[in-house]
């Protein structure tokens, strides 16, 4: 299943276009039976027309010379999924399932790094499907090593709320807002990003496999 996660990826697009800002905003509205309020956090994205023209190029381009069936679309959906899945264990510390996800030297790296982290740390990783209030491809990259072999990237900015508990001075920067479900407590929640590289192979007989070779998480991991 884990493979899975990323194997799906391979019939997808992604488009390289980097938001130029990110606004995010609290919405109240009150139910029709009462008083009772509620808070809808909502994100809204503005694309930078120039990385989204530049991104089209490099989509039609991987359409043409390496897969017919890319779709960025479906891609950005695969992406979401293995972000999701892969922060997951992160926060899990769990490193050795993220062999076949994830690029082996770079495993090695967030291990050291995740060690060291606060419980409360560990846990703000974690973003759960539900709580991704936004997902862009930012930059494409289409390249050939000294052998020949052929390689598409493409980096994926996420926008996601965690309940977990940060310090201020440390979390400067990002939003806070608090969130209200049913007749429940208000929870705070903070508004985090992150950044996954997602790269594939496109060498003939390679399997079409896209692996993570770069992982940041504003603030916790970068």
């Amino acid at each position: 299943k884990e493979r899975l996660v990323l194997n799906r990826l391979g019939n997808r697009r992604l488009p390289p276009c980097s938001p130029a800002a990110v606004a995010a905003a609290v919405r109240r509205y009150s139910s029709d039976r009462g008083e009772q309020k509620h808070q809808k956090v909502v994100v809204v994205g503005i694309p930078n027309p120039f990385i989204w023209f530049r991104t089209r190029i490099y989509y039609f381009l991987i359409r043409t010379y390496f897969d017919k069936e890319f779709s960025i679309e479906e891609f950005t959906e695969g992406a979401k999924q293995a972000f999701s899945h892969v922060s997951r264990l992160l926060s899990q510390c769990q490193f050795e399932a993220l062999e076949g996800l994830v690029a082996k030297d770079l495993i090695g790296k967030l291990e050291e790094k995740c060690n060291l982290l606060p419980s409360d740390y560990k846990k703000a990783l974690s973003a759960e499907p539900d709580e991704i209030m936004y997902t862009t491809p930012g930059d494409v990259g289409i390249f050939y090593d000294d052998n020949g072999r052929k390689f598409v990237s493409i980096l994926m900015r996420f926008w996601y709320l965690t309940s977990a508990r940060l310090p201020e001075d440390s979390m400067e920067g990002t939003r806070i807002f608090q969130v209200a479900i049913g007749e429940g407590e208000p929870e705070t929640k903070r508004l985090l990003t992150a950044i996954y590289e997602f790269q594939r192979e496109f060498t003939k007989g390679v399997p079409p496999d896209w692996t993570i070779t770069r992982i940041e998480h504003s603030k916790l991991l970068d």
